[in-house]
């Protein structure tokens, strides 16, 4: 190919080319998936770049040819004709031919090697990196059109790379992991606080948060004891003494060696007569199952609007069951407030 013109055009061809793949790589690589997601309501670009998320390994294997095959017509298109235009104009300076053609290969290896990767990668990766889901976007439609018609050969390099990995003990994933998991934040939290960038007291604070994730309600229960209940046919003067003994306001009503089947606030009993029964204000005791996590059982109590809960202990012993109150669970989110917790 030895005119200029056609040269010249084949490479702008050539390194936009390069540039488009670089840019969709490392576009779908930066961008965050939920502001894709807000977008994809209204853009059809956005859901074609949400299809592509779905699918990365397959993307980065389109990538990665589009940017290969680019890179080898550069070498066989303007590397050669570079190079057959310099080596002349070395033998007009007296260079012998053996010498001009060294000189005129090597420089315009440096040439083609400069445009490849300053306009053809670094740029566009910089661009696409500054402007994540902007640019995945814009180029989400044009590359789903290669993919569809490169998607045979994707797969099939794409299995083949699998397959190698797998080979080494590891499992290939398809999409990015996006966000931060509790382990993360936890180690995060604790580094801050290492180097002075967050207050002991707020790191506290977010690590009881965390713990909302791994613990369990069996983890509030304390060792057994006795809770502050009265007998089913309890008056108003016997739940008062109880609350007075106990300093808690809710008070269990249950038939000894049975699990409570009601509580009373000590509030619902001040209007009533000393001697008058109980039962008209007993309300149905709420109840939690050891292994619930702690995060759905503080759910579970905030919908319902109980703030106390009993739990039957997994150990099925006699009076085998521990109280859980709101104010457990929020102790244990802010674990610089001393705990009491009731058994």
């Amino acid at each position: 190919m030895s005119n200029p013109w056609v040269v010249v055009a084949a490479t702008v061809v050539i390194i936009a080319l390069s540039a488009f793949f670089v840019a969709v790589e490392f576009a779908l690589l930066a961008a965050k998936r939920h502001r894709l997601e807000d977008a994809a309501s209204t853009s059809r670009s956005a859901r074609a770049a949400l299809r592509s998320a779905s699918e990365l390994t397959l993307l980065l294997a389109g990538s990665q040819l589009g940017i290969t095959v680019c890179t080898l017509a550069l070498g066989a298109i303007t590397k050669p004709a570079v190079h057959h235009w310099l080596t002349p104009v070395f033998e007009t300076w007296g260079a012998p031919f053996w010498a001009a053609d060294v000189a005129g290969f090597v420089l315009a290896l440096i040439i083609v090697t400069f445009l490849h990767l300053v306009v053809g990668e670094m740029a566009p990766k910089s661009w696409a990196i500054a402007h994540p889901e902007a640019s995945a976007t814009m180029l989400a439609l044009p590359m789903r059109a290669f993919m569809v018609v490169t998607r045979p050969v994707l797969a099939a390099l794409n299995g083949a790379a699998n397959w190698c990995l797998r080979r080494i003990g590891v499992e290939p994933a398809d999409q990015v992991a996006s966000g931060q998991g509790p382990e993360d934040l936890r180690h995060l939290v604790e580094h801050s606080v290492s180097v002075g960038a967050l207050d002991v007291a707020y790191s506290d604070q977010l690590s009881g948060a965390l713990d909302l994730r791994r613990l369990t309600v069996e983890d509030l229960l304390a060792a057994p004891a006795t809770p502050a209940a009265v007998g089913p046919g309890a008056t108003a003067a016997d739940v008062q003494e109880a609350s007075r003994a106990s300093g808690h306001l809710r008070i269990l009503v249950q038939e000894p060696g049975r699990l409570p089947d009601g509580v009373v606030h000590v509030r619902d009993t001040l209007l009533l007569a000393d001697d008058a029964s109980v039962a008209d204000v007993t309300r149905p005791v709420f109840e939690l199952a050891a292994d619930l996590p702690l995060h759905s059982a503080l759910t579970s109590m905030r919908e319902t609007g109980n703030l106390l809960a009993i739990v039957a202990r997994p150990d099925g012993a006699a009076a085998g069951y521990g109280v859980v109150t709101l104010a457990d669970v929020l102790r244990k989110l802010l674990p610089r407030t001393t705990a009491t917790r009731v058994a």
